[in-house]
């Protein structure tokens, strides 16, 4: 049961990681970002989908909080990417 939870916290983060570096990416121009954000993106979101659409109060809040900490540590990430 656990792991579930922990593998749905997971997919979340990194999709909304991606949507969040790729946001930075594609608003500084780094085309391989892009690509590489832009095929993750949508791969995740065909597992996800599954996942969340027939799930209850408490997956959502755990899909949510993962989404959340996905878009903060994707734009932290992408500002070193490029500034290196």
């Amino acid at each position: 049961m656990l792991k579930s939870k922990i593998k749905l916290f997971i997919t979340a983060f990194f999709q909304v990681f991606f949507v969040s570096a790729n946001t930075y990416f594609i608003a500084n121009c780094f085309w391989i970002g892009i690509a590489i954000a832009g095929f993750s993106i949508s791969f995740l979101w065909t597992i996800n989908v599954k996942k969340i659409a027939i799930s209850k109060i408490r997956e959502r809040l755990i899909y949510s909080f993962g989404a959340m900490l996905g878009g903060l540590t994707g734009v932290y990430l992408s500002q070193i990417i490029i500034k290196i």
